[in-house]
């Protein structure tokens, strides 16, 4: 018995992870299956839904530009001059507020902009075309909340606080060189001859002749936000 014993424990014994280290290892590649028409169908589906949504969302702008500049081009007669194409806010365009903190240029989206633009020193045509903002937004009526008055100071000094208060206008400093890579006067004209008008996505798209005629600058100013009415809104 002992020497069976002894025979036993001098054997080598394979166990079940020996075993399996000793095997060879295997990989099996599983190839994917190309899509079937079906799952080809869906997704072009579903991206002529998302192109459907962009198209749906963007429709109303395009139209109603496409409506006053194309379609009807010989029914209206401008007085002020159409800006064709409309020139974007810069978003890094530089603007101080009167208590000097800085503004973002894209906080001004979302509201029609009638821009007067001069030194702080407001001169005659400046107090003028302050006046006559203020006056044309009070006679649109219901539609005057659609409109903001707002004053481009082109030099480092505050405007007089009695003149701010009188017009109403929000005033915000501007260097006059960044300015002027936004809005171009007419030829032979300065900047601050004119009046401006910014439509609610920050392009500007209309210039107001010199000393402009308060009706007929009123008429181009209606007929475009009539023309705006589908995707416009009144307030930021």
């Amino acid at each position: 018995m002992s020497g069976s014993n002894s025979s036993g424990r001098g054997a080598s014994v394979t166990g079940p992870a020996e075993t399996q280290a000793a095997l060879p290892l295997g990989l099996t590649v599983h190839t994917l299956e190309a899509p079937g028409p079906e799952a080809v169908r869906r997704t072009s589906i579903g991206r002529w839904k998302m192109l459907l949504v962009l198209a749906v969302c963007a429709a109303p702008v395009v139209a109603s530009y496409f409506t006053y500049f194309v379609i009807r081009p010989q029914a209206r007669t401008n007085y002020s001059e159409l800006i064709t194409p409309v020139r974007p806010m810069p978003e890094q365009l530089p603007l101080t507020a009167q208590d000097g903190s800085s503004v973002s240029a894209s906080s001004l989206n979302g509201q029609w902009l009638l821009v007067v633009v001069s030194e702080a020193a407001c001169n005659s045509r400046c107090e003028k075309n302050l006046v006559l903002a203020r006056q044309l937004r009070e006679t649109l009526g219901r539609e005057k909340d659609r409109l903001d008055k707002l004053w481009l100071v082109t030099d480092a000094a505050r405007p007089a606080p009695a003149l701010l208060e009188a017009t109403g206008v929000t005033a915000l400093q501007v260097p006059a060189a960044a300015l002027s890579q936004w809005l171009v006067p007419g030829p032979g004209q300065a900047l601050a001859d004119h009046l401006y008008l910014v439509d609610p996505m920050g392009q500007w798209m209309m210039r107001a002749p010199v000393d402009p005629d308060p009706p007929k600058f009123k008429r181009d100013v209606e007929r475009l936000l009539r023309a705006a009415a589908s995707w416009d809104r009144a307030g930021r």
